[in-house]
């Protein structure tokens, strides 16, 4: 707590901003009084799976611009420790798909809820439906032309 008002913390890499990215970001405002959201880096991102599309320099103006987070900062680590003691963090909100990883924040006296994502959407649902449309796109455009014409050395 700081000042009496109960911190939350959530974070993501929030890669092609979507409809589950904001309903994590507002169940976690509802959580408490003041609400932190952490933007993953590049580097922090590129550690553990592959580059964002959206570079972090947007992604963290796009988390700035919406109305819940109170503040919102660089997230260089994975690992939580130093920020609960430094933010005095209360409760930490997390997506359901890194269920248990951030268990060991409990012991330092933090909720840890894991947000329930579903089957709905994720920013790596969306890039593999957008190379799928954009495959198909791509085989009906090289259908408009006759065989006989290279149109791709032209």
């Amino acid at each position: 707590m700081i000042a009496g008002k109960r911190v939350v913390y959530t974070s993501g890499t929030f890669d092609m901003l979507h409809v589950n990215h904001l309903k994590m970001i507002q169940y976690a405002r509802a959580l408490g009084d003041l609400l932190i959201v952490g933007v993953n880096t590049d580097e922090l991102v590129a550690s553990y799976k592959s580059a964002p599309i959206i570079p972090f320099e947007q992604r963290i103006e796009l988390i700035k611009a919406l109305k819940w987070p109170d503040i919102v900062i660089p997230q260089k680590s994975l690992d939580h420790t130093d920020k609960v003691k430094k933010l005095n963090i209360d409760v930490f909100v997390i997506g359901d798909d890194w269920a248990g990883k951030y268990d060991y924040l409990k012991e330092l006296g933090v909720d840890v809820v894991y947000f329930p994502y579903g089957d709905g959407i994720s920013s790596s649902k969306l890039k593999r439906e957008i190379v799928e449309k954009y495959s198909k796109l791509v085989d009906v455009a090289d259908t408009h032309f006759s065989n006989d014409i290279d149109v791709k050395n032209h």
